[in-house]
């Protein structure tokens, strides 16, 4: 019973995880809950093929805050996101059914907006570079346009173009020029020291991205 009132079958197969893969469940617990979700961040990035280092937990955003939800070996990682309205999702198909996943372009935005679900900076490039021949500029550029998060669009035209992906981010630059934005620091939490001022992308650059091989 991983939340009361809501009880799961585990199988033989799946008897030393403690539960069947969080897929398999996922829908019919946010439907018990009544919130609106997707499948985000390192799991989306996952189902869409960039699975260099596979996620240690299933992480869903939902419109409502929800806590961790821990079964035997299996973590389910909630993300609040309060305008749902302006998210895009796709169905994708699991071995139990269909389940609203993040679009690449919506993956990437996310990898930025929670950096602390989706790892160091290091790591969110990787996935990024590993994401980027599913991107596509025009839905990336929609997306901006939808959603009043500047430094999640400074920050993420960055790393695109640091990856060598430059052209899926002229659009975006063009959106933070208009946007007129604060000068940020690129990783909020660095002890480092400002190396330079990015003037494109109204950036203090206070760390180094190195791609993980």
């Amino acid at each position: 019973m991983p939340r009361r009132g809501f009880y799961l079958v585990v199988d033989p197969a799946h008897r030393q995880l403690g539960a069947q893969p969080p897929a398999a469940w996922i829908d019919d617990l946010m439907r018990f809950h009544g919130v609106p979700y997707y499948v985000g961040l390192l799991s989306a990035a996952a189902m869409h093929g960039a699975s260099q280092q596979q996620p240690q937990e299933f992480q869903v955003v939902a419109g409502s805050v929800l806590r961790p939800l821990t079964v035997e070996r299996v973590r389910i990682r909630f993300f609040f996101r309060r305008r749902m309205d302006v998210i895009v999702t796709e169905q994708m198909k699991t071995s139990s059914g269909y389940l609203p996943v993040s679009t690449p372009e919506m993956t990437a935005y996310d990898l930025v907006r929670y950096r602390k679900g989706a790892g160091s900076i290091d790591h969110i490039a990787t996935v990024l570079a590993e994401l980027a021949e599913r991107l596509d500029a025009k839905k990336l550029l929609a997306i901006a346009e939808r959603n009043d998060e500047l430094p999640v669009i400074q920050r993420l035209g960055y790393l695109l173009e640091r990856t060598g992906h430059g052209e899926l981010a002229a659009e975006l630059a063009e959106v933070v020029r208009a946007g007129r934005p604060k000068m940020i620091p690129l990783e909020p939490k660095s002890s480092e020291e400002i190396s330079a001022r990015d003037p494109k992308w109204h950036l203090l650059v206070n760390t180094t991205i190195e791609v993980e091989a």
